[in-house]
């Protein structure tokens, strides 16, 4: 197979972006970073000034492309979906299932295993965000599906087999020894809709734990007396926390405070996307209730946030733009950091030698102008 030349770009590196670099790809890798023109005999891709980073890696997709995940949980809604979340950069994602049967929940396993198989680009694994959840906290899940799980659907919860099985719970629904024993089968155990107060979310990252779902929302809060799950995931230097900057689910200076204070490299982009993202109507149906989406804000009839209608470029904007952070990083938080948190750092999330050549070409106004899985544009 021919070389791919990526040039006349400015390429995110470790460094930040830089220019005057060729990316050089082959066989669907990256081969080589090089200084200068392209070599003799490359394809080239001209990317005119265009800024190129690694593809956006998005753990919480509901639904996008007019498609919910619990309504569609085949390898064709898996399809749609990730076809729709491409046009915003995303080139790797975890179909998230929110708190469902548990024939549900085996459909849509089911499901990504064999998307997986047929290698449906973008599919990463599977995110199943719940049915273990506090009532207390519940977010707009529907709580008559929340239940403790069996031995059996535990075995459920960890058969995937291929990719990645990230598990949101409500650790304190849970002993220790079963937080272990799913983290040591391989489940990203993550607490969310919890309200787990400061010393049982300390207790669980000792056991398996690995971070956070959409830090602030639906756990319990940071106070001066209580430091709430907020506080104790704040605090810990090893935990992994997913937000949604969005103006919606948490304000701008909470986040900016979470990232200080942060060991860099712990605090990654979702979207927690619904069926409206790359869609072309604005209201979905789920649990039978109609939500509506207007100006980016998905709810409930009674105003409950109901997911988002967030994609990652809008994300990577929001960061620099409301947050004030460098694009440089709001681009690693969007690609390198969730890799890293997924377990995939040393094939994704960075644009070097011997990494997927996922890919994202953006403007100067950060808009996704193409997108590259495996040098496949």
């Amino acid at each position: 197979m021919s070389a791919t030349a990526f040039v006349n770009g400015r390429v995110l590196s470790e460094r930040g972006f830089e220019s005057d670099l060729s990316v050089i790809v082959e066989d669907g890798h990256i081969v080589a970073v090089l200084p200068g023109a392209a070599p003799a005999g490359a394809d080239t891709v001209d990317l005119r000034g265009r800024y190129l980073t690694p593809g956006f890696i998005d753990t919480q997709v509901n639904g996008g492309g007019d498609v919910l995940f619990n309504d569609a949980p085949t390898v064709d809604g898996l399809r749609r979906i990730a076809a729709a979340h491409r046009k915003f950069g995303t080139t790797g994602l975890m179909p998230t299932l929110i708190s469902d049967d548990v024939e549900v929940m085996a459909r849509a396993i089911d499901a990504v295993r064999e998307a997986m198989r047929q290698n449906v680009p973008g599919i990463l694994g599977i995110h199943l965000e719940g049915p273990y959840l506090a009532a207390a906290r519940k977010g707009v899940h529907n709580p008559h599906k929340f239940h403790t799980p069996g031995e059996d659907e535990l075995d459920l919860v960890a058969s995937l087999g291929v990719g990645k099985t990230m598990l949101t719970l409500a650790p304190e629904r849970f002993g220790n020894d079963t937080l272990q024993a799913l983290a040591a089968r391989g489940v990203l155990v993550c607490a969310g809709h919890t309200a787990a107060d400061y010393g049982r979310l300390r207790e669980a990252f000792a056991h398996g734990v690995r971070g956070v779902t959409h830090l602030f929302n639906a756990m319990t809060p940071l106070g001066s007396r209580e430091p709430g799950g907020v506080g104790a995931c704040i605090e810990n230097p090893d935990s992994w926390c997913g937000v949604i900057v969005d103006g919606e689910h948490v304000h701008d200076a909470s986040l900016r405070i979470a990232i200080a204070a942060k060991p860099r490299g712990k605090i990654m982009l979702v979207t927690d996307a619904m069926p409206p993202v790359g869609g072309d109507t604005e209201d979905f149906v789920l649990y039978g209730e109609t939500m509506t989406c207007r100006d980016g804000k998905c709810t409930t009839a009674d105003g409950t946030l109901a997911g988002s209608a967030l994609d990652m470029a809008g994300a990577v904007r929001n960061t620099v733009q409301r947050l004030g952070l460098p694009l440089d990083e709001a681009c690693r938080m969007a690609s390198t950091y969730p890799a890293e948190f997924l377990g995939l750092g040393h094939e994704l999330g960075r644009i070097t030698p011997g990494y997927r050549a996922d890919l994202v070409a953006l403007d100067d106004s950060l808009h996704v102008t193409d997108s590259w899985i495996g040098g496949a544009r």
